[in-house]
């Protein structure tokens, strides 16, 4: 602690009780902040604490956190992040594969994160495309109960038990609705600046917006209070992850056009669906996005 040695009495004993408590979660949280710039397909902004935080703590390293950093350099995180982003999943899927054995966290959600966008493949058949989401469901599964405190895992952690209680039935997607959102938040506390994060609750609220009557039926017999959201929520969340990561993923431009069309704003509706229709398709999402924005672009001629 002599680092603090100039600090004013009373701002030494508050630091010192940060540092002695929390000092753990602050270095995790620095971790979190190099991690974001890997995940997914664009560098995203980091996340940072106050400058005077950021000054005090960056500089101090245990023994652990310096070994911790060792092992990660000797990952092969750079490498399954550019199979990733250039949407080669099963390449990046075979990589981290040969590493999962290690328990590292940033190994373990990337596996899922490449097994899910296998999952989306048309070139697999149904069976083969479920069994991979029931397999990195059960490996994030395991992951979140040892690690409650990374974004990416609650993250990830939602968008599969989303896919695996989809498999199950409209009955039990509904059931877990609450259960994926309350995730989905988690994530976003933990990384207020993760445009894929912010995305998802947009898909949320979308998705909620835009369930058929039945669906709301079977809502109202599950839940005293069925879960309920608008297009102008929505709109909300696309618009953040917009501005947190420019034209990050084709489905955000896509529903950004579809919020506006539903909100009768045709002006703002073309402008997206035009990016949208124009995205370089890398992705099967990139040409569902391709497709639909540019089908909803003809009628509005």
């Amino acid at each position: 602690m002599n680092v603090f040695y100039k600090l004013h009495p009373l701002a030494y004993k508050v630091v010192q009780r940060v540092m002695n408590i929390k000092y753990n979660n602050i270095y995790n949280i620095k971790n979190n902040t190099k991690i974001i710039y890997q995940d997914i397909s664009l560098p995203h902004k980091l996340i940072t604490l106050s400058t005077a935080l950021s000054f005090l703590l960056w500089p101090v390293k245990s023994k652990d956190a310096a070994e911790k950093s060792c092992t990660q350099n000797s990952l092969p995180i750079e490498d399954a992040d550019k199979l990733f982003e250039n949407g080669h999943y099963e390449e990046c899927y075979k990589l981290l594969a040969e590493h999962q054995e290690k328990g590292n966290v940033e190994v373990q959600w990337r596996i899922c994160r490449a097994l899910y966008n296998m999952s989306k493949e048309s070139k697999y058949d149904k069976q083969y495309k479920n069994n991979l989401v029931v397999q990195a469901y059960d490996i994030i599964f395991k992951v979140l109960n040892e690690t409650e405190d990374h974004y990416a895992v609650h993250k990830w952690y939602a968008l599969l038990l989303d896919a695996k209680s989809s498999l199950e039935g409209i009955k039990e997607r509904i059931r877990q609705l609450e259960n994926v959102k309350k995730h989905m938040d988690t994530a976003v506390t933990l990384n207020p600046n993760d445009a894929t994060s912010l995305h998802m609750l947009g898909e949320w609220c979308y998705q909620i917006a835009e369930m058929p009557w039945h669906h709301r039926k079977i809502a109202e017999v599950l839940f005293a209070s069925p879960p309920y959201s608008t297009y102008e929520e929505a709109l909300e969340y696309f618009l953040k992850a917009e501005a947190v990561q420019p034209r990050f993923y084709s489905i955000n431009l896509l529903r950004l056009g579809n919020c506006y069309l539903k909100l009768k704003k045709e002006d703002q509706a073309k402008y997206y669906l035009q990016l949208a229709a124009s995205y370089p398709a890398k992705s099967n999402d990139d040409h569902k996005a391709n497709t639909e924005a540019a089908e909803l672009l003809k009628k509005l001629k």
